[in-house]
Formats: structure tokens, C-alpha cells, sequence
């Protein structure tokens, strides 16, 4: 199935999302406070958030790539590393109950961003979409999120579209200044005729949609 235009260049982002065991949530990000450093020396990591409003005991990381050659090069880096594996993943792994991981490019028409100021929330969208990808539903959908950008009540961050995982998904993460900041804003745009609009047009091309509240932990260089 045809996925349109991509970016020329290899680069990719890895998305993480670990279960926390209950009541360990604390411990694992003191432990991640305390020594993810060790992994953050080799590669670069966009950002690290764990869930507050629709999933509960989650974190989320994404990490980016040069290319495939550059991930399985730091993948053996970190295997002999001692100190990530001796210090971090002896602590962590205990308290972990699940991990899952989606390889995802940016779509074409997006370049990622950053908060306009440090503090916050981030708004994790995804949506399913039908098969075929942007070359079918990326100008609708593009329209669509250009519609909310264009209330002025949030900031766009990225848009992602996966290439391993679960297929024909896109991602969105937002930045808001406040749950409440983004409740208003919802609200005016769900009253907003351009919006309306571009939604009611990009939703031909939805099987299903859901949301997570992302706080961004210390070592995050998103804030």
C-alpha cells in the first residue's frame, strides 16, 4: 500500500512505552532521575513523560535515529555498558510489568517543535487510521490539525507515523499550558466552524482514536 512522501534522509523515532507495577511508579522515576544519564550519553532523547489522564502506571520516551545502523550501534553500546546495566536496568527492570516499542517517522509535512515556555502538559493522540497511509489521508488529516493549531489554544510538537508496530497509526503530541488551558480551548474549537469542518472531513479515514495526559519527568528535554 502506497504511503506517499517521506523525509529524504534515514531519520526515525523509537517510541517507548513501559507498564509500571502499581504503587512503583515513584521509585522507577527516582531511579530514572537518578541515573538515565548513562543513557542518554549515547543518543539523543526527544523526551520522557509518564501518563496522568487516561492510562495510569505508564511512561513514554522517544528517542531518534540516523538510520537503522545507528540504533543497533547504540542498542550494542548500551548492552556493554556496565554502568546502564549495573545501575539503571538492575533497579528498573524489577519494577517494570510490560514494554512495547513503534518505529515512526515524521510525516512529511511536519517538523518537530518545542513548547513556546518550560512547564505544562502533553497531549498523547493516537489515532488508527485506514490503510494506505498519508498518500490517502495526510492532506485531510494535515488540514484537520492545522485547524486546531490555528485556534491559537495549543502547540502543535509532532506528528508521527508508524512504520513498525502497529500499522496505520499516527500520533500526535501536543503541548498545552495547563489541563484546564486545553479544556478551554477544546471547548471553543468544538464551536469553531473551520474546525468542524476539517474534522468532519479527515474522520473518513479514522477506525478509532485515544488520548493520554503526559507529564514530562526531570531528565526530559521537552518541559
Amino acid at each position: 500500500l502506497a504511503t506517499g512522501p517521506r523525509q529524504n534522509n534515514g531519520i526515525f523515532y523509537e517510541i517507548r512505552t513501559y507498564d509500571i507495577k502499581p504503587a512503583k511508579m515513584k521509585e522507577y522515576l527516582e531511579t530514572v532521575n537518578k541515573y538515565f544519564h548513562f543513557r542518554t550519553a549515547h543518543s539523543e532523547l526527544v523526551g520522557f513523560w509518564y501518563s496522568e489522564l487516561g492510562a495510569m502506571n505508564k511512561v513514554l520516551h522517544i528517542w531518534k535515529y540516523d538510520n537503522f545502523a545507528h540504533r543497533t550501534a547504540v542498542r550494542h553500546a548500551l548492552a556493554n555498558d556496565k554502568d546502564w546495566q549495573g545501575k539503571f536496568l538492575s533497579a528498573a527492570l524489577p519494577l517494570v510489568e510490560k514494554q512495547h516499542n513503534e518505529v515512526a517517522y515524521l510525516v512529511p509535512w511536519c517538523q518537530l517543535g518545542k513548547p513556546s515556555k518550560e512547564g505544562g502538559v502533553y497531549e498523547w493522540v493516537t489515532f488508527q487510521m485506514k490503510p494506505g497511509g498519508p498518500a490517502l489521508w495526510g492532506e485531510p488529516f494535515r488540514a484537520a490539525i492545522n485547524a486546531h493549531i490555528n485556534t491559537g489554544y495549543t502547540k502543535l510538537i509532532g506528528v508521527f507515523h508508524t512504520e513498525y508496530g502497529s500499522l496505520n497509526t499516527v500520533h500526535v503530541l501536543w503541548w498545552n499550558e495547563s489541563p484546564d488551558h486545553r479544556a478551554a480551548g477544546r471547548h471553543s474549537a468544538h464551536e469553531d466552524a473551520r474546525v468542524v469542518a476539517a474534522v468532519r472531513d479527515s474522520v473518513r479515514f479514522l477506525e478509532s482514536q485515544k488520548n493520554v495526559l503526559l507529564i514530562p519527568v526531570q531528565c526530559s528535554p521537552l518541559k
